[in-house]
């Protein structure tokens, strides 16, 4: 059997450069994982005007480094 690396399951990565937005297919800036597992990427806009439901469902979290994410403080409180 090969040895597979996986990383710890509490890093995320942000976005790659070539992801699309889940919901328009622009650039990705947020991605998000759910408790289950599954992961959704967002553009800025899409990532900032669904924010207060996003939090309700994300576990983890990571941005693009340019990118801030308006969920980053709901999730905080």
């Amino acid at each position: 059997m090969t040895p597979t690396l996986t990383p710890p399951p509490e890093t995320v990565a942000p976005p790659a450069a070539d992801e699309r937005c889940d919901r328009c297919n622009a650039a990705g800036k947020l991605r998000i994982t759910l408790a289950g597992g599954s992961e959704l990427v967002f553009c800025g806009h899409h990532a900032n005007k669904y924010a207060e439901d996003l939090v309700k469902i994300t576990v983890r979290f990571a941005t693009d480094p340019e990118f801030t994410w308006r969920g980053a403080d709901l999730m905080a409180n």
